[in-house]
């Protein structure tokens, strides 16, 4: 006669395993634009919203990457950070370019989702109500500012905490105390505000320790919701144009910035274009073990005691 704990025991494995099998059998599914070797997933916002609530529902932990010309030239230097984008639950196009580009690859549904607006429209929809939120990043008391503002905005939220990061790497006495933060207010979201590369190296290393269900890497999404940085008008965005914006707030960090990767994007995606050079998709299979990333935690559930 079997013992009915190992029985019990099998059947839970083998149930993860099909789950985990059918997660990948999705993945390869979802159709990609290939911008210089990044994949980056034709959505739209309300696709990009689909595929956020039912990585929540189904329990999976992951990261999402917003993608633009700034990060995908910063994966041309920094092989890293290319498979930090290639590991990511969700990939959304953050910039016009990656939007264009898909859609010259056929994929004619593509629109921008850019990280404030996803961000904006999670706190603001009633699938999402539920939520826990974690606001970590930005300059000194600007996540105490936004949890503020989000909370007079959407009063049905649930932000539990906040973190705001030195500019540097946290020391190891620091780490602790992060996660011992977030374990004790089990935030369903993450929301990261320290700008590319560091954000996405950031979720990549520190997912497997932090007691989250999601990480976002929304770069300056924290300074636009509390008007530290003004936006721009939509028919700006449309023209791909929201960087000249930025650049006039913010000449002397950002100039060397746009100098440095906007005419390089043009003309090796003018290259890739044309086929005179071909830019291979990084493969998940090139980044470090993602184990306890790709584990299954239990159904969400929005329950359970604040921070």
């Amino acid at each position: 006669m079997r013992n009915p704990v190992a029985v019990a025991t099998t059947n839970a494995f083998e149930n993860r395993q099909d789950k985990r099998m059918d997660g990948l059998c999705l993945a390869s599914q979802r159709p990609r634009a290939n911008v210089l070797g990044i994949q980056v997933e034709a959505l739209d916002m309300e696709r990009a919203l689909s595929r956020i609530a039912n990585a929540l529902r189904t329990g999976h932990k992951g990261y999402v990457c917003a993608i633009n010309v700034h990060s995908v030239m910063e994966a041309q230097r920094d092989a890293d950070l290319a498979a930090t984008f290639a590991g990511a639950e969700v990939t959304v196009p953050d910039g016009m370019p990656t939007v264009w580009v898909g859609r010259l690859q056929g994929h004619r549904h593509m629109q921008r989702v850019a990280g404030p607006d996803l961000m904006y429209e999670i706190f603001r929809r009633n699938e999402f109500a539920g939520c826990k939120h974690f606001f970590y990043g930005g300059n000194e008391g600007v996540a105490q500012e936004l949890a503020a503002n989000f909370g007079r905005r959407f009063p049905w939220v649930r932000i539990v905490g906040t973190y705001t990061p030195p500019y540097r790497s946290l020391t190891r006495t620091e780490e602790q105390c992060l996660i011992n933060t977030v374990s004790a207010c089990k935030p369903d979201i993450i929301w990261v505000g320290i700008s590319t590369p560091k954000q996405e190296k950031f979720m990549r290393r520190y997912l497997p320790e932090l007691e989250t269900r999601l990480m976002f890497g929304v770069g300056a999404a924290f300074d636009f919701h509390t008007g530290h940085i003004q936006d721009c008008p939509e028919w700006i965005k449309r023209a791909g144009l929201q960087w000249l914006h930025r650049l006039v707030q913010e000449p002397k960090r950002l100039w060397w910035r746009y100098l440095r990767n906007n005419p390089a994007f043009l003309f090796q995606i003018a290259l890739q274009l044309t086929g005179l050079r071909t830019y291979l998709p990084t493969s998940t299979s090139d980044t470090m073990t993602r184990s306890s990333s790709s584990d299954v935690l239990p159904p969400f559930r929005p329950t359970g005691p604040e921070c």
